[in-house]
């Protein structure tokens, strides 16, 4: 079965509970396998309600369940693969299992995100995707208002800068339906088109990934952490000052 966390489909369709999968794998004698993908491990994130988490898969009898090690989960990339342990013991003897398992680069990076889990709540917040979906609108704001003032005073008149409300979309890997409210910085350059600062900004160091809205630049707010604020400006002042 595959869990659809990256899609949605909509209108006069069904999907087959796991539990009817269950008991017709178990009689056929055959093991059930879920893809579940974005690898939600805690139920604590009011954004996510609507997703089901691994732990919740393996308790309603399948055998074997796969997720990343990014997205939700909030880790390096890779592939995580639970359940059962005769079925992870055919896996470890499986010969692919040598040419596919991670590296121990990736395995300190995926073992330091999992310490965050057993520490509890507080310590998620330092995993920028869990920081990113429960960020307050007021903290928010607060910062938005404080890092237009600061890029105000660097830019001048080369940019008309505005704060907007819009609505971030979750993606990657999981709730493709899902927005959340958020602040957008709209910037109207005065002798560059859109366009032409859109592509400044990609080819910056680091480079600035933003959208073009309405003949404006904007950038997701939420999507900035505040201890990339200072680099963010000056990305910004030299992509308009060139």
């Amino acid at each position: 079965k595959v869990h659809p966390s990256n899609f949605r489909v909509v209108g006069f369709v069904e999907a087959t509970p796991t539990e009817a999968l269950v008991a017709l794998a178990r009689e056929a004698g055959i093991p059930l396998v879920e893809d579940q993908g974005s690898g939600y491990l805690r139920a604590t994130l009011p954004a996510l309600a609507s997703e089901v988490t691994v732990e919740s898969v393996l308790a309603s009898g399948v055998d074997l369940v796969t997720f990343s090690g990014d997205k939700l989960l909030g880790g390096p990339q890779a592939g995580i693969i639970v359940g059962k342990k005769r079925c992870l013991d055919l896996i470890k003897k499986n010969p692919l299992n040598r040419a596919l398992r991670i590296d121990k680069l990736t395995l300190a990076g995926l073992e330091s995100t999992l310490r965050l889990y057993v520490e509890g709540e507080q310590a998620l917040s330092r995993l920028p995707a869990f920081r990113m979906l429960t960020g307050s609108m007021a903290d928010l704001e607060r910062r938005s208002r404080r890092f237009l003032k600061n890029l105000s005073k660097e830019v001048g008149v080369l940019c008309r800068l505005r704060l907007k409300d819009d609505s971030s979309q979750v993606g990657g890997g999981a709730l493709p339906i899902q927005e959340l409210p958020t602040k957008v910085l709209a910037l109207s350059p005065a002798k560059l088109s859109a366009a032409d600062l859109e592509k400044r900004l990609r080819n910056g160091k680091p480079p600035v990934v933003a959208r073009i809205k309405e003949n404006e630049v904007l950038l997701d707010l939420r999507t900035v952490a505040k201890e990339e604020e200072k680099a963010l400006i000056k990305v910004l002042t030299d992509a308009l000052r060139d």
